[in-house]
């Protein structure tokens, strides 16, 4: 009999970008690099477990900008290509290194990888949706929702309606894509404010998920800390994150992903190779970009891109071995420690981006593949569960109200609030008043239908906390206020054409084909609650 239960919880997020009114913008690559470096070696790893007989259990979130892109049919053509292209560059890359013997073994390897991918992508006919919800139909995976566009709910909760209508479109897109009702949400950024609960039991979802403080100063204290998911007086169940697994995982100081074996994330042949030689691979305009080719591993600690030394799978893939029986003692270890403390088997909450698992952290997809396997093998201190069969075979917990809280900087809203960022807001809750108010029309025709639905696409849009994000960040700056720019002034737009009766049916259509999410979106989402 298990002791401790440990559950795995993947994010899997990005921003709505689709720009079809454009031959080729970099942001969109965004997607592409996650679908190859991320979500196809996920689901890779997924059917090995399957065939070889693990019964796994893992938890992921699949939001509704990232499902909505991978369903897109331009996508997928510009996806398509894109892999091609990086089939045709390794080619010449094996090549012009055939006498160079690490360059071209490493070449081969990333060949071999992107044929997979492509055996992958086609088998499913692109639709790795549905590749995903076998593994949901199987019960090996429970994916769960987000908010309709990652908005960051604290700060839209003067609007409740604003707040209704990010988790209300969310939950109808996941039955339209699912064919069921979600049972759990990531709340965006694991950002709870208390009242936000009463909002998710009115859409039918049992539990979020939220950061370890959250759950840690609820009141009253929660007798077993974040080791037991609490209910809230609305019967939804809220999950806290383990300090202790993310650090080992997330630290830059002591997390598995810096091991000098790994592969080295900033050193690629976008950047490394002559520039006529990789000047059909780069961005149309000559600039350089990354393929994600790269052949150089960490090395060490505070060496430059210049002194790194050169990338091996092999020995990265038995240091994930390693990093996965680690992983597995320490969750032994600690499941012990609290079951002797708790005198009942604990849940140790692991959450992290999806992302970090291939795409930042290359050799992630393989210590999620040895961690199953070990768990399954070579221990019986802890299940692997996922949160619904856990919560399923445990529906007695503690009653608390959470506390406010989010999984960003200093653990409170100061990451999506700060100097950076604070100007989109005050226009960001002018629109959310200005769809309040026109959610109670009537339209006469089909036109004023579209352009009040358009309305709350693209206030849900304007309002995705990518944007703050990457203006706290620093990073592609110029596209995050580019986007939040364009959305609220569509909004506004569509709002004094409606007000005035007045719509330019030809620049609706344009935007239509431009902000295509959620095309069965209801505006009256937006009516008073």
């Amino acid at each position: 009999m298990a002791i401790g239960y440990v559950a795995l919880v993947l994010h899997a997020h990005l921003p709505f970008v689709r720009h079809p009114e454009s031959d080729y913008v970099l942001e969109e690559e965004w997607l592409y690099e996650a679908i190859t470096e991320t979500y196809i070696p996920l689901l890779k790893v997924f059917e090995g477990l399957k065939r070889d007989g693990i019964d796994f259990k893992i938890t992921m979130s699949m939001t509704p900008p990232l499902v909505s892109m991978l369903r897109d049919p331009l996508l997928q053509e510009r996806y398509d290509a894109h892999l091609a292209q990086l089939e045709e560059l390794i080619e010449l890359e094996a090549e012009r290194n055939v006498h160079n013997g690490h360059i071209r073994y490493l070449a081969e390897h990333y060949a071999t990888e992107f044929n997979e991918a492509r055996q992958i992508w086609e088998r499913y006919n692109g639709d790795l949706v549905t590749a995903f919800k076998q593994f949901q139909d199987s019960n090996n995976l429970e994916i769960i929702t987000c908010g309709a566009t990652h908005g960051y709910l604290p700060l839209m909760k003067m609007y409740p309606q604003a707040v209704w209508a990010q988790i209300q479109v969310a939950c109808e897109h996941y039955q339209e894509t699912f064919g069921q009702a979600p049972r759990g949400i990531w709340l965006p950024e694991c950002a709870y404010y208390e009242g936000v609960e009463r909002m998710l039991a009115d859409a039918g979802l049992r539990y979020f998920l939220t950061d370890g403080h959250g759950i840690l100063y609820a009141r009253p204290r929660p007798r077993f800390g974040t080791y037991a998911p609490i209910f809230t007086e609305t019967g939804v169940a809220a999950f806290g994150r383990d300090h202790e697994s993310s650090q080992q995982v997330w630290s830059s100081e002591v997390g598995y992903p810096g091991a000098a074996e790994y592969r080295e994330f900033y050193k690629d042949l976008g950047w490394e190779a002559e520039y006529e030689y990789i000047k059909p691979y780069i961005m149309p305009n000559g600039q350089r970009k990354n393929t994600g080719i790269k052949y150089h591993k960490i090395t060490g600690r505070g060496l430059g891109l210049s002194d790194k030394a050169l990338y091996d799978p092999y020995w990265a893939r038995e240091k994930a071995a390693e990093h996965a029986a680690n992983f597995m003692y320490n969750r032994e270890r600690q499941s012990e420690h609290l079951y002797g403390i708790m005198q009942r088997p604990p849940i140790i909450v692991s959450p992290y981006d999806a992302e970090l698992f291939g795409h930042w952290w290359y050799e992630g997809p393989w210590f999620i593949d040895f961690l199953f396997r070990k768990s399954w093998y070579d221990q019986g201190t802890y299940a692997m569960t996922h949160l619904a069969d856990y919560l399923r075979s445990h529906p007695v917990q503690q009653v608390c109200r959470p506390s406010q809280s989010s999984w960003g900087f200093k653990g409170f809203h100061e990451y999506w609030l700060n100097e950076t960022n604070a100007w989109i807001y005050p226009h960001l809750h002018k629109a959310a008043e200005r769809m309040i108010e026109i959610s109670h029309l009537e339209p006469e025709d089909e036109l004023g239908w579209r352009a009040l639905n358009q309305a709350a696409r693209e206030l849900l849009l304007a309002q995705s906390s990518d944007w703050a994000f990457i203006m706290r960040t620093g990073t592609m700056v110029p596209y995050a206020v580019r986007r939040t720019r364009s959305h609220l002034m569509r909004f506004n737009k569509l709002y004094e054409d409606v007000k005035v009766g007045k719509i330019d049916s030809g620049w609706l259509e344009k935007v239509e084909v431009m902000d295509n999410i959620f095309p069965n979106i209801n505006y009256r989402v937006y009516r008073p609650l």
